[in-house]
Protein backbone atom coordinates (compact mmCIF):
# COMPACT_ATOMS: atom_id res chain seq x y z
CA UNK A 1 0.00 0.00 0.00
CA UNK A 2 1.30 3.20 -1.42
CA UNK A 3 0.37 6.58 0.69
CA UNK A 4 2.00 8.36 -2.25
CA UNK A 5 -0.60 11.11 -4.68
CA UNK A 6 -0.61 9.40 -7.77
CA UNK A 7 -0.45 11.57 -11.31
CA UNK A 8 -3.97 10.58 -12.16
CA UNK A 9 -4.89 11.82 -8.56
CA UNK A 10 -2.42 15.25 -9.18
CA UNK A 11 -3.91 15.94 -12.05
CA UNK A 12 -7.78 15.44 -10.51
CA UNK A 13 -6.80 17.60 -7.88
CA UNK A 14 -4.97 20.12 -10.25
CA UNK A 15 -8.49 20.24 -12.00
CA UNK A 16 -10.48 20.80 -8.84
CA UNK A 17 -8.18 23.25 -7.24
CA UNK A 18 -8.65 25.21 -10.25
CA UNK A 19 -12.05 25.53 -10.89
CA UNK A 20 -12.86 25.92 -7.29
CA UNK A 21 -10.08 29.34 -7.24
CA UNK A 22 -12.07 30.57 -10.19
CA UNK A 23 -15.75 29.81 -9.69
CA UNK A 24 -15.40 29.07 -5.90
CA UNK A 25 -13.04 31.21 -3.67
CA UNK A 26 -13.94 31.35 0.04
CA UNK A 27 -14.47 35.05 -0.12
CA UNK A 28 -17.44 33.95 -2.86
CA UNK A 29 -18.53 31.26 -0.17
CA UNK A 30 -18.76 33.34 2.42
CA UNK A 31 -21.13 35.77 0.19
CA UNK A 32 -23.68 33.01 -0.88
CA UNK A 33 -24.45 31.33 2.74
CA UNK A 34 -26.90 34.68 3.59
CA UNK A 35 -29.35 33.78 1.01
CA UNK A 36 -28.59 30.36 -0.97
CA UNK A 37 -25.40 28.72 -0.13
CA UNK A 38 -26.05 25.57 -2.68
CA UNK A 39 -24.12 26.58 -6.00
CA UNK A 40 -25.70 24.76 -8.73
CA UNK A 41 -23.76 25.94 -11.35
CA UNK A 42 -20.76 25.09 -9.90
CA UNK A 43 -21.85 21.65 -9.17
CA UNK A 44 -22.72 21.34 -12.93
CA UNK A 45 -19.46 21.92 -13.72
CA UNK A 46 -17.92 19.31 -11.27
CA UNK A 47 -20.21 16.60 -12.43
CA UNK A 48 -20.40 17.08 -16.01
CA UNK A 49 -16.69 18.67 -17.00
CA UNK A 50 -14.87 16.94 -14.18
CA UNK A 51 -16.81 13.51 -13.91
CA UNK A 52 -16.44 14.10 -10.24
CA UNK A 53 -20.56 12.75 -9.50
CA UNK A 54 -19.50 9.36 -10.86
CA UNK A 55 -16.20 8.67 -10.06
CA UNK A 56 -17.00 5.69 -7.47
CA UNK A 57 -19.97 4.49 -9.89
CA UNK A 58 -18.40 1.66 -12.21
CA UNK A 59 -17.71 1.97 -15.93
CA UNK A 60 -20.74 -0.14 -16.96
CA UNK A 61 -23.04 2.51 -15.23
CA UNK A 62 -21.20 5.29 -17.05
CA UNK A 63 -19.39 5.97 -14.28
CA UNK A 64 -15.29 6.58 -14.17
CA UNK A 65 -14.70 3.27 -12.14
CA UNK A 66 -12.07 4.99 -10.19
CA UNK A 67 -11.25 4.01 -6.41
CA UNK A 68 -11.76 5.50 -2.92
CA UNK A 69 -8.37 7.44 -3.42
CA UNK A 70 -9.29 9.35 -6.45
CA UNK A 71 -12.55 10.59 -4.36
CA UNK A 72 -10.66 10.97 -1.26
CA UNK A 73 -8.63 13.83 -3.61
CA UNK A 74 -11.49 15.85 -4.59
CA UNK A 75 -12.90 15.95 -0.67
CA UNK A 76 -9.50 17.40 0.63
CA UNK A 77 -9.74 20.00 -2.30
CA UNK A 78 -13.65 20.87 -1.45
CA UNK A 79 -12.61 20.64 2.17
CA UNK A 80 -9.76 23.33 1.14
CA UNK A 81 -12.67 25.57 0.04
CA UNK A 82 -15.56 24.45 1.83
CA UNK A 83 -17.29 23.95 -1.29
CA UNK A 84 -20.98 24.38 -0.85
CA UNK A 85 -21.55 20.83 -3.29
CA UNK A 86 -23.33 17.49 -2.76
CA UNK A 87 -20.56 15.85 -3.45
CA UNK A 88 -20.20 14.08 -0.53
CA UNK A 89 -23.65 13.50 0.42
CA UNK A 90 -24.80 12.36 -2.92
CA UNK A 91 -21.62 10.67 -4.82
CA UNK A 92 -20.09 9.53 -1.80
CA UNK A 93 -22.37 8.34 0.65
CA UNK A 94 -25.55 7.71 -1.11
CA UNK A 95 -24.07 6.44 -3.89
CA UNK A 96 -22.16 3.75 -1.72
CA UNK A 97 -25.44 2.72 -0.45
CA UNK A 98 -26.91 2.56 -3.87
CA UNK A 99 -23.66 0.21 -5.79
CA UNK A 100 -24.46 -3.09 -4.35
CA UNK A 101 -28.36 -2.60 -5.79
CA UNK A 102 -27.29 -1.70 -9.85
CA UNK A 103 -30.07 0.03 -9.63
CA UNK A 104 -30.61 2.56 -12.54
CA UNK A 105 -30.69 5.62 -10.57
CA UNK A 106 -27.00 4.96 -10.69
CA UNK A 107 -26.51 6.20 -14.43
CA UNK A 108 -28.01 9.50 -13.84
CA UNK A 109 -26.36 10.19 -10.62
CA UNK A 110 -22.82 9.29 -12.78
CA UNK A 111 -24.09 12.22 -15.55
CA UNK A 112 -25.16 14.67 -12.87
CA UNK A 113 -28.45 14.59 -14.03
CA UNK A 114 -29.39 13.94 -10.57
CA UNK A 115 -28.75 13.97 -7.26
CA UNK A 116 -29.57 12.00 -4.14
CA UNK A 117 -29.47 12.05 0.01
CA UNK A 118 -28.74 9.37 2.28
CA UNK A 119 -31.89 9.63 4.74
CA UNK A 120 -29.93 9.15 7.23
CA UNK A 121 -28.60 11.75 10.33
CA UNK A 122 -25.29 13.16 9.61
CA UNK A 123 -24.45 12.52 13.19
CA UNK A 124 -25.04 8.83 12.96
CA UNK A 125 -22.41 6.63 13.72
CA UNK A 126 -21.14 3.78 11.83
CA UNK A 127 -21.24 1.42 15.08
CA UNK A 128 -24.75 2.30 15.76
CA UNK A 129 -26.51 2.68 12.69
CA UNK A 130 -30.11 2.67 12.29
CA UNK A 131 -32.62 5.38 11.35
CA UNK A 132 -36.24 5.32 12.85
CA UNK A 133 -38.31 4.94 9.76
CA UNK A 134 -41.04 2.34 9.16
CA UNK A 135 -42.08 0.44 5.63
CA UNK A 136 -45.67 -0.75 5.20
CA UNK A 137 -46.75 -2.04 1.99
CA UNK A 138 -44.52 -0.25 0.00
CA UNK A 139 -45.06 2.99 2.31
CA UNK A 140 -42.39 5.18 4.22
CA UNK A 141 -43.15 6.61 7.60
CA UNK A 142 -41.02 7.99 9.87
CA UNK A 143 -39.24 11.00 11.01
CA UNK A 144 -35.31 11.87 10.22
CA UNK A 145 -33.54 14.52 11.32
CA UNK A 146 -30.17 16.36 10.57
CA UNK A 147 -30.27 14.67 7.00
CA UNK A 148 -27.47 16.28 5.53
CA UNK A 149 -28.09 17.44 1.56
CA UNK A 150 -31.97 16.35 1.39
CA UNK A 151 -33.19 20.22 0.62
CA UNK A 152 -31.19 19.72 -2.85
CA UNK A 153 -31.43 16.11 -3.37
CA UNK A 154 -33.73 15.10 -6.55
CA UNK A 155 -33.86 11.02 -4.94
CA UNK A 156 -34.10 10.15 -0.91
CA UNK A 157 -32.82 6.77 0.12
CA UNK A 158 -34.18 5.46 3.15
CA UNK A 159 -32.32 2.45 4.52
CA UNK A 160 -35.06 0.71 6.57
CA UNK A 161 -34.37 -3.18 8.12
CA UNK A 162 -31.19 -3.77 5.51
CA UNK A 163 -33.38 -3.01 2.60
CA UNK A 164 -32.66 1.00 0.57
CA UNK A 165 -36.08 2.70 -0.53
CA UNK A 166 -36.11 5.19 -3.17
CA UNK A 167 -38.49 8.43 -3.25
CA UNK A 168 -38.33 10.78 -5.61
CA UNK A 169 -41.87 12.76 -4.19
CA UNK A 170 -43.98 12.23 -1.59
CA UNK A 171 -41.72 13.47 1.12
CA UNK A 172 -41.50 16.76 3.49
CA UNK A 173 -38.11 17.94 3.75
CA UNK A 174 -37.97 21.46 6.07
CA UNK A 175 -34.22 23.11 6.69
CA UNK A 176 -33.18 23.68 10.04
CA UNK A 177 -30.39 25.73 11.48
CA UNK A 178 -27.28 24.28 10.88
CA UNK A 179 -24.05 25.39 12.66
CA UNK A 180 -21.76 24.44 9.27
CA UNK A 181 -23.45 26.74 6.89
CA UNK A 182 -21.93 25.48 3.96
CA UNK A 183 -23.51 22.66 4.47
CA UNK A 184 -27.35 22.70 5.48
CA UNK A 185 -29.49 19.94 6.83
CA UNK A 186 -33.04 19.44 6.81
CA UNK A 187 -35.23 16.93 8.81
CA UNK A 188 -37.07 14.57 6.31
CA UNK A 189 -41.04 13.53 7.34
CA UNK A 190 -42.17 10.47 5.70
CA UNK A 191 -46.14 9.72 5.92
CA UNK A 192 -47.38 6.60 4.22
CA UNK A 193 -44.66 7.96 1.23
CA UNK A 194 -44.82 5.94 -2.09
CA UNK A 195 -41.21 4.19 -2.27
CA UNK A 196 -39.38 1.96 -4.54
CA UNK A 197 -37.04 -0.91 -2.85
CA UNK A 198 -33.75 -0.37 -4.56
CA UNK A 199 -32.02 -3.57 -2.79
CA UNK A 200 -30.06 -4.71 -0.20
CA UNK A 201 -28.33 -2.03 2.18
CA UNK A 202 -25.40 -2.21 4.75
CA UNK A 203 -25.90 0.47 6.46
CA UNK A 204 -23.03 0.07 8.90
CA UNK A 205 -20.06 -0.88 6.16
CA UNK A 206 -21.54 2.47 4.16
CA UNK A 207 -21.52 5.19 7.06
CA UNK A 208 -17.74 3.16 7.94
CA UNK A 209 -17.11 4.25 4.24
CA UNK A 210 -18.01 7.35 4.34
CA UNK A 211 -16.79 8.46 7.96
CA UNK A 212 -13.03 7.35 6.41
CA UNK A 213 -13.36 9.74 3.48
CA UNK A 214 -15.12 12.30 5.53
CA UNK A 215 -11.38 12.36 6.81
CA UNK A 216 -9.89 13.70 3.39
CA UNK A 217 -12.13 16.06 4.02
CA UNK A 218 -11.11 16.96 7.19
CA UNK A 219 -7.70 16.96 6.02
CA UNK A 220 -8.09 19.79 3.36
CA UNK A 221 -9.85 22.21 6.22
CA UNK A 222 -6.67 21.81 8.37
CA UNK A 223 -4.64 22.74 5.16
CA UNK A 224 -6.38 25.59 4.55
CA UNK A 225 -6.38 27.00 7.73
CA UNK A 226 -2.29 25.69 8.24
CA UNK A 227 -1.25 27.73 4.85
CA UNK A 228 -3.71 30.90 5.30
CA UNK A 229 -2.20 31.41 8.66
CA UNK A 230 0.88 31.02 7.51
CA UNK A 231 0.80 33.33 4.64
CA UNK A 232 -1.05 35.88 7.14
CA UNK A 233 1.52 35.76 10.07
CA UNK A 234 4.63 36.57 7.30
CA UNK A 235 2.48 39.74 5.86
CA UNK A 236 1.35 40.96 9.50
CA UNK A 237 3.83 43.26 11.26
CA UNK A 238 3.89 44.32 15.08
CA UNK A 239 6.81 45.97 16.70
CA UNK A 240 8.19 46.59 12.85
CA UNK A 241 8.85 42.86 12.18
CA UNK A 242 6.37 40.24 11.08
CA UNK A 243 4.23 38.32 13.68
CA UNK A 244 5.60 35.05 12.18
CA UNK A 245 9.01 35.67 13.55
CA UNK A 246 8.37 35.61 17.41
CA UNK A 247 9.44 31.84 18.85
CA UNK A 248 5.58 31.72 20.14
CA UNK A 249 3.93 31.81 17.16
CA UNK A 250 6.91 29.80 15.62
CA UNK A 251 6.30 26.99 17.40
CA UNK A 252 2.83 26.95 17.54
CA UNK A 253 2.04 26.91 13.75
CA UNK A 254 5.81 24.06 13.67
CA UNK A 255 3.38 21.69 15.81
CA UNK A 256 0.38 22.34 13.99
CA UNK A 257 1.99 21.55 10.51
CA UNK A 258 3.17 18.11 12.10
CA UNK A 259 -0.52 17.40 13.24
CA UNK A 260 -1.45 18.03 10.05
CA UNK A 261 1.35 15.68 8.18
CA UNK A 262 -0.06 13.18 10.37
CA UNK A 263 -3.40 13.87 9.31
CA UNK A 264 -2.52 13.27 5.83
CA UNK A 265 -0.91 10.01 6.39
CA UNK A 266 -3.55 9.03 8.37
CA UNK A 267 -6.86 10.43 5.53
CA UNK A 268 -4.60 8.79 3.13
CA UNK A 269 -4.44 5.06 4.41
CA UNK A 270 -8.45 5.37 5.25
CA UNK A 271 -8.73 6.04 1.82
CA UNK A 272 -6.74 3.52 0.24
CA UNK A 273 -7.11 0.61 3.04
CA UNK A 274 -10.31 1.28 3.60
CA UNK A 275 -9.90 -1.07 6.69
CA UNK A 276 -12.13 -0.45 10.22
CA UNK A 277 -8.77 0.02 11.81
CA UNK A 278 -7.30 2.29 9.53
CA UNK A 279 -10.96 4.44 9.64
CA UNK A 280 -11.07 4.34 13.32
CA UNK A 281 -7.85 5.76 13.49
CA UNK A 282 -8.59 8.50 10.74
CA UNK A 283 -11.57 10.14 12.52
CA UNK A 284 -10.33 9.79 15.61
CA UNK A 285 -7.63 11.90 14.59
CA UNK A 286 -8.01 14.18 11.67
CA UNK A 287 -11.90 15.43 13.67
CA UNK A 288 -9.77 16.94 16.33
CA UNK A 289 -7.05 18.13 13.79
CA UNK A 290 -9.27 20.34 11.79
CA UNK A 291 -11.42 21.75 15.13
CA UNK A 292 -7.68 22.68 16.19
CA UNK A 293 -6.22 23.86 12.80
CA UNK A 294 -9.38 26.40 12.11
CA UNK A 295 -8.98 27.47 16.30
CA UNK A 296 -5.36 28.31 15.54
CA UNK A 297 -6.27 30.09 12.08
CA UNK A 298 -8.58 32.08 13.87
CA UNK A 299 -6.59 33.08 16.88
CA UNK A 300 -3.66 34.08 14.91
CA UNK A 301 -4.83 36.25 12.29
CA UNK A 302 -5.91 38.22 15.40
CA UNK A 303 -9.23 40.65 15.28
CA UNK A 304 -9.65 40.45 12.03
CA UNK A 305 -10.11 36.32 12.24
CA UNK A 306 -13.40 37.50 14.52
CA UNK A 307 -15.35 39.30 12.21
CA UNK A 308 -17.75 37.90 9.77
CA UNK A 309 -16.38 39.12 6.91
CA UNK A 310 -13.71 36.87 6.51
CA UNK A 311 -14.17 33.34 5.84
CA UNK A 312 -12.33 31.66 8.31
CA UNK A 313 -15.17 30.96 10.46
CA UNK A 314 -16.89 28.89 7.72
CA UNK A 315 -13.58 26.51 8.71
CA UNK A 316 -13.99 26.60 11.90
CA UNK A 317 -17.57 25.67 11.28
CA UNK A 318 -17.62 23.06 8.88
CA UNK A 319 -14.79 21.70 11.15
CA UNK A 320 -16.88 21.67 14.49
CA UNK A 321 -19.86 19.92 12.31
CA UNK A 322 -17.83 17.48 10.53
CA UNK A 323 -16.54 16.64 14.01
CA UNK A 324 -19.58 14.77 15.16
CA UNK A 325 -20.42 13.43 11.80
CA UNK A 326 -20.41 9.74 11.43
CA UNK A 327 -19.67 9.10 14.77
CA UNK A 328 -17.97 11.54 17.23
CA UNK A 329 -14.10 10.91 17.65
CA UNK A 330 -14.86 9.25 21.08
CA UNK A 331 -16.88 6.73 18.88
CA UNK A 332 -13.73 5.62 16.65
CA UNK A 333 -11.38 5.62 19.64
CA UNK A 334 -13.77 3.39 21.63
CA UNK A 335 -14.33 0.75 18.32
CA UNK A 336 -10.49 0.96 18.01
CA UNK A 337 -9.28 -0.54 21.10
CA UNK A 338 -11.50 -2.99 20.64
CA UNK A 339 -11.04 -3.64 17.11
CA UNK A 340 -6.84 -3.82 18.07
CA UNK A 341 -7.94 -5.57 21.58
CA UNK A 342 -6.66 -3.19 23.85
CA UNK A 343 -9.23 -2.73 26.20
CA UNK A 344 -10.49 0.40 28.44
CA UNK A 345 -10.15 1.03 32.18
CA UNK A 346 -11.87 -1.21 34.28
Amino acid sequence: MSLLYSEVEEELRAAVRGLLADRCPPAAVLKRIESDPYDPDLWKTLAGEIGVAGLLIPEQYGGAGASASEAAVVLEELGRGVAPVPFFTSSVLATRALLPTGDALLEELAEGRKTAALVVPFAASPYRPGAPVRVADGRLTGTVTGVAGADVADVLLAPVDGRLYAVEEGAEVEGVPSLDLTRPVATVTFDATPARDVGECDLAEVLGFGAGLLASEQLGVAEWCLDTTLAYVKERHQFARPVGSFQAIKHRLADLWLDVVRARAAARSAATDGSAVSVAVAQSWNAGVAVHAAEEALQLHGGIGMTWEHPVHLYLKRAKASEIALGTPGDHREALASLVDVPGPE
